[in-house]
């Protein structure tokens, strides 16, 4: 259970969508972490399932490119059970791309992590798509790690009306074999409740400031 990081390995940010999409449309590398600054006009606390999640991290690496990452109060980036994300692009892209970014970047673990799986749900009539997946890694001192995520891509219209793109993801984790194995024992039927559950929430509205 080591395959090569997505991401900056000092955060372990297997969940970023950033680095694959942006790879792919050759827009910039990802940023380093920075202060959380509320550039989407999305400040939270945000509800989703009975908990409340607060703005924990930002970034804005490009002109078009923002991430806005939520935590429960009492968690942190590094050490995370369940995280929200909101990425906006706002022109260069569309759902489709965007997808197919993050599947190429999942694909290419294949054969080093033995966990990885995925799916994909797509809405004709919204434009929409979902992707579900499951991945793991070991963190800088060798600790095993689960992480599924849904990502839900929508389309998005920027005020000057190039399209765009806006993600919103939930992401799961369990630590350490133990943890791992009963993580893994509920997540088939947990699975399917959350993907409903994210695929119903309202979208959040992004206003954007830079």
């Amino acid at each position: 259970m080591s395959p090569p990081p997505l991401h900056p390995p000092q955060r372990f940010p297997t969940w970023r969508a950033a680095a694959a999409i942006l790879a792919f449309l050759g827009l910039a590398s990802v940023a380093n972490a920075a202060e959380a600054i509320d550039r989407l006009g999305i400040p939270g606390p945000l509800n989703f399932s009975g908990t409340a999640y607060r703005l924990a991290w930002s970034s804005h690496p490009t002109a078009a490119y923002y991430k806005q990452e939520y935590l429960p109060t009492g968690q942190a980036s590094s050490s995370y059970r369940t995280m929200l994300v909101i990425e906006v692009i706002e022109s260069g892209t569309d759902v489709a791309t965007a997808l197919a970014a993050q599947v190429r970047s999942l694909n290419q673990r294949k054969g080093k992590d033995p966990l990885l799986n995925l799916a994909i749900i797509q809405n004709r009539q919204t434009g929409e798509a979902l992707l579900d997946f499951i991945i793991s890694a070991k963190d800088s001192r060798g600790v095993a790690i689960a992480e599924w995520n849904a990502y839900r891509y929508a389309p998005r219209k920027s005020a000057d009306g190039k399209n765009g793109v806006m993600l919103f993801a939930v992401s799961h984790r369990a630590y350490g074999d133990a943890d791992i194995r009963e993580f893994l024992g509920k997540l088939k039927s947990f699975r399917p409740d959350e993907i409903n559950r994210l695929a119903q929430h309202p979208l959040p509205t992004a206003r954007l400031s830079r």
